[in-house]
C-alpha cells in the first residue's frame, strides 16, 4: 500500500530579497506556513521568481534574507537555480 504525504500548504505573496550588493522586490512561493517556523533545525522549502540575472546572483550569493508581505523577515539558503531561469528554490529558517 502506498503512503501518502500530507501535501503542504502554498503560501504566495511579493516580498523584498536583500542580499550582498541588492535588495529588491520578489515573488515567492514557500511551502508551508511561515508563521509555525520556530527557532532550530526544522526549514521550510520555497521558491522566489525574479529576473534571470537576479535569481543567479541570489543563488551565487549562497544566503540571503527574504521579506514577505506581511513585514516578517527570514533568512534563506538558496539551495538551486537552472541558468537563464527566473526561478531560484531555497529552504527558510528562522
Amino acid at each position: 500500500m502506498a503512503r501518502l504525504r500530507k501535501q503542504l500548504p502554498a503560501h504566495q505573496g511579493a516580498g523584498e530579497l536583500r542580499f550582498r550588493g541588492f535588495c529588491g522586490p520578489v515573488d515567492y512561493e514557500i511551502l508551508g506556513e511561515p508563521s509555525t517556523l520556530r527557532l532550530g533545525p526544522l526549514r521550510l522549502r520555497g521558491s522566489l521568481t525574479a529576473t534571470p540575472e537576479v535569481a543567479a546572483e541570489a543563488f551565487h550569493a549562497g544566503e540571503a534574507e527574504l521579506k514577505l508581505e506581511d513585514g516578517r523577515a527570514f533568512r534563506i539558503t538558496l539551495v538551486g537555480h537552472s541558468t537563464g531561469s527566473q526561478t531560484a528554490y531555497f529552504e527558510m529558517r528562522v
